[in-house]
């Protein structure tokens, strides 16, 4: 039987497992997403995304180091249901409409993780542990600018493209 968590602490550790896991599942996804983009502007940001992802999961990996804890995952059910629900959708998307929704379901992505990253920074600033808060708030910032970036490179082509047919 899994272990309860009773405390914040727990709780904040059960976060960062969750991340850990929810970053290793986005390097293994990134790849395939940028194989399936045409556009060459999102490929590259698909491919920028997988150097960040595997920095923040080594930076996950400094968290755990500095609990004195072992690095490891949590299964999150959640980010897996969301990157099985894109590979369903790249299996059923065709041009033009293959980046734009490439572009819809990275951002689902990226909208989960910010909650995670959010909750888990708020969690260790009221724990008193401000270095892991900035680790976290620093990853926030950066999922937040892959938001942006995605919004971008839909607004002024690939939805266009789309809309064309």
């Amino acid at each position: 039987m899994a272990e309860k968590i009773k405390s914040l602490e727990q709780l904040f550790l059960h976060q960062l497992k969750d991340l850990y896991d929810v970053e290793s599942q986005i390097i293994k996804a990134l790849p395939k997403m940028a194989k399936k983009a045409s556009s060459s502007e999102l490929k590259k940001a698909f491919e920028i995304h997988l150097k960040e992802t595997e920095e923040q999961k080594k930076r996950l990996e400094e968290c755990f180091k500095e609990l004195g804890e072992k690095p490891s995952a949590a299964k999150c059910a959640g980010i897996r249901g969301i990157i099985e629900e894109g590979e369903e959708l790249m299996k059923k998307l065709e041009e033009p409409a293959m980046d734009a929704g490439l572009v819809a379901s990275a951002q689902r992505v990226e909208h989960y993780e910010m909650a995670a990253y959010g909750t888990a920074r708020t969690f260790a600033s009221q724990l008193g542990h401000e270095e892991m808060a900035d680790v976290l708030q620093e990853i926030l910032d950066q999922e937040s600018a892959t938001d942006e970036k995605l919004s971008q490179i839909a607004e002024q082509e690939l939805n266009q493209k789309a809309a064309a047919t």
